[in-house]
């Protein structure tokens, strides 16, 4: 049975509990990162923490912890739970306070939940086959690049297209692609150059994005950060998506449609191992 982390205290999942007025719960006010943990140490954990505080500051939420706190309880779950590889999942509500949509600031007592999940990253069959992605329209509220709890249209999208066999979805505004259910979206074009959307409100600034286009230049790959259609993809050399989750996950098919030679792309494929080999590097 794994120990979470609820409010200051380490317990059996099955002892945690949250009231049920906490707003996390009531009104998806709530925000969360997710860390990789590579060989029992945390991945781009920094980079995480300081993703949290932006998205915390968007929702003007106040936690007291500090980074040193956060990372020592990461590492006490890890520790706990034994996990080598996989995840660790934190939450941070604005607590609990009497049902209203007019936010009180006099109730606000922040909740914090953390947890693992033991998940094979590195040996990921996924990776190795490619991924089949359908396309849908993107009808997200327009603040992605805050990273709250607000998951359901993802969620749903990405079960639908498990039904009807693909693995994933990327999702298109205004004709043009804004990124995954939980992932950044990235072409290679046939001049070898990575293009992927440039930061901005429709998008989830990836931690995991911002160190691959690292590695990306380090291998003098050319990048460009701007918006790409559907069409573009199609007629793409490769394709392929990042997260904490996936790591660097080629793409094979969209819509039906193979990408490239329909197999893992060869610069996705290097990527993913040079990613993996930063990452260990700089883990915490």
């Amino acid at each position: 049975m794994r120990t979470v982390y609820v409010n200051g205290d380490f317990r059996p999942e099955n002892e945690a509990t949250i009231s049920i007025f906490d707003r996390g719960f009531l009104f998806a006010d709530a925000v969360y990162e997710v860390t990789t943990v590579l060989e029992g140490k945390l991945v781009d954990f920094y980079g995480h923490m300081a993703r949290l505080r932006k998205s915390l500051s968007e929702l003007q939420i106040s936690l007291s912890l500090s980074e040193a706190n956060l990372l020592d309880i990461h590492r006490k779950l890890v520790s706990k739970n034994n996990i080598t590889e996989g995840l660790v999942y934190l939450q941070v509500s604005r607590g609990p306070a009497d049902r209203d949509f007019v936010i009180s600031e006099d109730a606000e007592t922040p909740g914090v939940v953390l947890f693992t999940q033991e998940k094979k990253l590195v040996d990921n069959a996924l990776a190795q086959r490619g991924q089949k992605i359908l396309t849908v329209e993107d009808q997200r509220w327009r603040r992605c690049d805050i990273k709250t709890v607000q998951l359901l249209y993802s969620s749903l999208v990405k079960t639908e297209a498990h039904r009807k066999g693909a693995d994933d979805v990327w999702m298109v505004l205004d004709g043009e692609v804004t990124e995954g259910s939980s992932n950044n979206a990235y072409i290679l074009t046939e001049d070898n150059t990575i293009v992927t959307r440039a930061l901005s409100n429709d998008i989830l600034h990836g931690i995991t994005r911002q160190a691959v286009l690292q590695c990306a230049r380090e291998l003098q790959l050319k990048v460009e950060e701007r918006s790409f259609t559907v069409d573009e993809v199609k007629a793409a050399k490769e394709a392929f998506s990042t997260s904490a989750t996936g790591l660097v996950n080629p793409v094979v098919e969209i819509d039906s449609d193979v990408i490239g030679k329909g197999t893992p792309g060869e610069v996705a494929l290097r990527l993913r191992e040079v990613y993996l080999k930063a990452s260990l590097a700089a883990a915490v």
